[in-house]
């Protein structure tokens, strides 16, 4: 009898304080999309670090108890002669499809999560920090307290992205297609873009003309490093829909950006 109560309150124990939240990953793009998630340091990693979703596919995966990390989608993805997987967009550098505590070479749209974080709320984003590769919608489901709304960016912003950010490859074809967009720090450098040295500090680092080219298109994710009191939600005891290509990703005119890309 002793030794089936022990069981059974490990049992309770583990499923009252081990799962914080199910993430469900859907690929709503007319391609193939691998995810990729990077838990922070410090904190239990998921049961994959990478996959693969054809067009129509979702996965999902489960999160312990003060989980935090990112996810994002690799896009242009195969494997070379010598076995080697490697992506054109939000390559891990892993070499495989799992990456393995790779983080995502930017530019790549963010998904970010700390759960059970202050006052047990779950903190989430998504980030064009970093730049963008692909439509990306959040939708917390069956949460309380904070805002719990949805956040992305359901723009296509690879073919209206300003030249000087936009990240460009050849297709089998002998064509070329705009698949990604840099953020001005990753295509320039820039202190006063990076946030960074005397820019490090909300008071000296403010929205440039190009992060509020991301900002305007997709006004509730980050567009640069302290954009923070708009692209900030907060949840508690929620799951979450991450989609990439969401059902409502729409084009938008190019004369909406008149003036704010240069």
């Amino acid at each position: 009898m002793a030794r089936l109560l022990f069981v059974l309150s490990s049992l309770v124990v583990s499923v009252s304080g081990a799962l914080a939240a199910t993430f469900t990953i859907t690929n709503n793009c007319d391609y193939t999309v691998w995810p990729g998630v990077l838990s922070s340091a410090g904190t239990v990693a998921l049961s994959t670090t990478g996959f693969q979703l054809q067009k129509g596919e979702s996965r999902s995966l489960d999160a312990p108890a003060a989980w935090s990390g990112r996810f994002w989608g690799r896009t242009r993805c195969a494997t070379d002669s010598s076995g080697r997987f490697s992506c054109g967009t939000g390559d891990c550098g892993s070499g495989g499809v799992e990456c393995s505590g790779g983080g995502a070479a930017p530019p790549a749209t963010l998904a970010e999560f700390t759960l059970d974080g202050s006052g047990g709320m779950d903190f989430y984003d998504v980030s064009l920090v970093d730049g963008y590769n692909l439509p990306m919608l959040v939708v917390p489901q069956g949460g309380s307290g904070g805002s719990c709304s949805s956040t992305g960016c359901l723009v296509d912003l690879n073919g209206l992205c300003p030249s000087d950010l936009k990240v460009v490859l050849s297709t089998s074809d002998g064509g070329s297609e705009s698949v990604a967009c840099k953020s001005a720090c990753e295509a320039f450098g820039s202190p006063q873009y990076c946030c960074s040295g005397d820019f490090g500090n909300p008071n000296t680092c403010k929205p440039s003309s190009y992060s509020r080219f991301f900002k305007n298109a997709c006004p509730r994710a980050y567009s640069y490093a302290y954009d923070d009191a708009t692209s900030t939600f907060t949840c508690a005891s929620a799951n979450y829909l991450i989609s990439f290509c969401p059902s409502t990703t729409r084009s938008v005119n190019t004369n909406h950006f008149s003036g704010s890309s240069s």
